[in-house]
């Protein structure tokens, strides 16, 4: 059986028709699905490139093709581009195709008018929250406050509707988006985390540290990871007399923007904008070069780039929103949007190098819970049932 995955995410096609990605989504993650299924068609925007940089990693292979969705970035470009979006993507699903649908996502919604005129069971793998996506200060869009109550509204009634649901929180979006009663529902995280992800032991900061090295890592097209707040944060360290360094790995619009609040701030060379560094060995590197991994967002899912930085033994903290409260102690969050707080407590922190030794292995610790291995058999057996739920129904359908 065949099944296709929907979801939001932008891939690049060479003229060799080879789909390629910069960050996530290689063909690797898609092989994870390929333990059940015996095909994967994705389903998401794909942009026609002559070429991509060779640290670039390809998307598609055996076993894994794209169904490409007209290019667009934003609610303007979409406007212009749905009939051939909406069409596209409801022209992706046979009639025998198991269907996941990875959420939220404008792509998964094109697709539903179709499954629901023919009854089409689908299974839903709810990833973000849209709720807190459209956050105030996380977006800027005269239409925010609409889409605030929109997109979740579609949200909760896409898990109502679908027969299994997969979160990659073991709590916080269950209790926002909740499935239905007779649903199959279960949790696991994304995040890919081989062997290779972890470090051996856990980080001994020393007690004479004078200099620090923060980082995050998050995308700059929008600001719900909040690269300003963090930004201010650090300026305002600084001028209390730390000796702070801020690395933001990550590219996008708002990075013109970002810079120009740093030149402002007159932070010089304390801030260093990396770009989007490819997945893996080039993040990681990063990492382990820090003191300190910040993600003051005000929205996540499970964020994946916190799960790396602890793999890597790093101190880290976060904002109280999403599954981040499912990964750090409480006093280890500040909430979103509150820079006086942020500044707090990166000072708290990095003047206790005993509480950063204590931070460290714990994080390293709680990593371990997001090893493949670990997170496999619970994906594996989602995945089964949607496959026999498929068939079931299709058995249905030939009486």
């Amino acid at each position: 059986m065949n099944v296709v995955v929907a979801l939001e995410y932008r891939f690049d096609r060479t003229p060799d028709l080879v789909v390629w990605t910069k960050a996530q989504f290689s063909y690797s993650f898609w092989k994870r699905y390929l333990e059940v299924f015996d095909h994967v068609r994705v389903v998401a925007r794909v942009r026609e490139v002559p070429s991509v940089s060779p640290d670039w990693k390809r998307a598609d292979g055996e076993g894994v093709s794209f169904a490409a969705i007209p290019y667009y970035i934003g609610p303007v470009q979409y406007l212009l581009r749905s009939f051939w979006v909406k069409r596209v993507a409801q022209q992706s699903v046979g009639s025998t195709d198991a269907v996941i649908l990875r959420v939220s996502s404008q792509i998964a919604s094109c697709m539903l008018p179709k499954l629901r005129a023919q009854d089409h069971p689908y299974a839903v793998e709810v990833v973000a929250d849209p709720y807190d996506i459209f956050a105030p200060g996380s977006i800027r869009h005269p239409l925010r406050p609409f889409f605030r109550w929109l997109f979740p509204h579609s949200l909760r009634r896409q898990c109502a509707e679908a027969f299994a649901v997969a979160y990659v929180t073991k709590y916080a979006l269950q209790h926002r988006y909740p499935p239905a009663k007779e649903a199959f529902s279960t949790h696991y995280s994304s995040v890919e985390l081989s062997n290779q992800a972890f470090v051996s032991c856990a980080r001994s900061p020393q007690q004479r540290m004078r200099k620090f090295t923060l980082v995050t890592v998050g995308t700059l097209a929008q600001l719900y990871k909040a690269p300003d707040i963090l930004i201010k944060a650090v300026a305002a360290c600084i001028a209390e007399g730390l000796d702070l360094q801020l690395i933001l790995i990550g590219d996008g619009k708002h990075r013109v923007e970002l810079e120009t609040l740093v030149e402002n701030l007159e932070l010089g060379e304390r801030i260093n904008f990396l770009g989007q560094l490819p997945a893996g060995d080039a993040v990681r590197i990063q990492l382990d070069r820090a003191d300190l991994f910040i993600l003051p967002s005000y929205q996540e899912g499970l964020p994946r780039a916190m799960i790396e930085a602890m793999a890597r033994g790093l101190p880290c903290i976060g904002s109280s929103v999403g599954g981040i409260p499912e990964l750090l102690l409480p006093e280890e969050m500040v909430p979103p949007g509150d820079v006086v707080a942020l500044a707090d407590k990166i000072r708290e922190i990095v003047t206790d190098p005993e509480r950063m030794t204590r931070m460290s292995a714990r994080n390293l610790e709680k990593a371990k819970d997001y090893r493949d291995e670990v997170l496999r058999e619970r994906r594996i057996e989602f995945y089964r049932y949607i496959r026999e739920q498929t068939e079931s129904w299709l058995k249905k359908q030939k009486f």
